[in-house]
């Protein structure tokens, strides 16, 4: 009798791991967490960002290749631990990876020889589109929405014009091209390296908190600020692969499939954010320029289009490619290495051009377009809410038009 109720009483444990982390997360719940992720980084008076990070990395790889003194990238570079957003995009990863391991999803993945293709053409357009809008699906579009800008919502109308266009033109690939589709053999993990996942992620969990709790305790000011982003960074990433979240899914996917649960979660991300941002802008708790880009319309919309292209030929956008690394796919690191070389090397170009200066005479101007926030463009706050729940209503009524009736699906 003791010995059944043990087992029960254990069976009880396996099950609740089971939920919270082998099964797939809901996108909704995965949404809400992510946004409480973001505010707490808005509340400590920072925001998230991606594409920062993988310029950074771009730059210290254009140093080592001796290209940096050519594009006028300082020499003196901050440690990839000490940029913020270099170390927010590896905890990122590292989350990700804690995820899959605890799940025993964690699984090294080739792909075919064309799609390595795939990922430095789709890597290079990311790297372009994102220097051309400021910023990723997070920095260009997600945050200025965010943020309450219209550069968010017209970088929102390239991505969406972008993976049409990429979706299409992948299709003719497939449909044109034989060579190199052929996949490579599994590379299958033995069971019992399997089955140590676990053990091994919650040794990652304990391992992240000690440092992150020696970093807060610490005399250097700078390490006690950047504790919060190895726990940040670390909550996004393993957020971002138990739910699935992917920015290139919610735009992609309602031409593929017609499938819009990816698209009302990033919605239902937004409609919560939205007025809570708002609030605490209205408090001066953070600046909302902080994360508005200097590049509505022309750079936002331009950029968008090119990163939209992009994401379809790459297999996601910027944080979506950093969780599935971490999950062990080496196509998105491909696409990473392209990603980060290319968009040091555009926005590089683009400054010592003139295109992303900053004019003179104008400090929230450039060539590519205008720093526009709506509660100073309208001068009100009502109506800014009104915009944004008017958008994202109109956003929600198409995807789920397309769910029932397909009309925008392209297979």
């Amino acid at each position: 009798m003791s010995s059944d109720n043990n087992s029960g009483w254990m069976s009880g444990f396996k099950e609740d791991y089971e939920k919270i982390f082998v099964d797939e997360w809901s996108p909704f719940l995965g949404a809400v967490l992510l946004v409480v992720v973001i505010i707490g980084l808005m509340l400590n008076g920072t925001v998230w960002g991606v594409f920062g990070g993988v310029r950074f990395w771009g730059d210290w790889l254009n140093n080592l290749i001796g290209l940096g003194p050519l594009l006028g990238i300082s020499p003196d570079l901050d440690g990839l631990l000490m940029h913020r957003m270099s170390l927010m995009n590896i905890m990122l990863v590292l989350g990700a990876f804690t995820a899959a391991l605890l799940s025993r999803q964690f699984n090294p993945n080739r792909p075919p020889k064309l799609e390595y293709l795939w990922a430095a053409v789709g890597g290079c357009l990311l790297g372009i589109g994102a220097a051309l809008a400021g910023g990723c699906t997070t920095g260009g579009f997600f945050n200025p929405v965010l943020h309450s800008s219209p550069a968010g919502w017209a970088m929102w109308a390239g991505l969406l014009a972008g993976a049409a266009i990429g979706l299409k033109l992948l299709l003719w690939t497939l449909d044109n091209i034989e060579w190199g589709m052929q996949a490579p053999p599994a590379l299958n993990v033995p069971d019992g390296v399997r089955n140590k996942y676990p053990l091994l992620g919650f040794a990652v969990v304990i391992g992240v908190l000690t440092w992150s709790t020696q970093w807060y305790g610490a005399d250097n000011r700078q390490l006690s600020s950047l504790a919060l982003i190895v726990i940040a960074g670390f909550a996004i990433g393993f957020i971002m692969h138990r739910a699935r979240l992917c920015f290139a899914r919610a735009f992609r996917e309602p031409f593929v499939t017609a499938e819009g649960d990816m698209t009302k979660a990033v919605i239902l991300a937004l409609a919560i954010g939205i007025p809570i941002a708002a609030l605490l802008f209205q408090k001066k708790i953070i600046d909302p320029y902080d994360a508005i880009p200097t590049t509505f319309w022309i750079g936002s919309l331009l950029g968008g289009l090119i990163f939209g292209i992009g994401m379809v030929f790459a297999g996601g956008c910027a944080s979506g490619s950093l969780w599935r690394m971490g999950e062990g796919h080496i196509k998105l690191w491909v696409t990473m290495f392209f990603f980060s070389w290319t968009g040091s090397t555009a926005a590089a170009l683009f400054r010592k051009y003139g295109l992303t200066t900053i004019d003179d005479d104008n400090a929230v101007m450039t060539r590519l377009g205008y720093q526009i926030y709506f509660p100073e463009l309208i001068g009100s706050w009502g109506w800014t809410l009104l915009i944004g729940g008017g958008l994202l209503l109109l956003w929600y009524a198409l995807v789920r038009y397309n769910e029932t009736t397909e009309k925008f699906t392209l297979l």
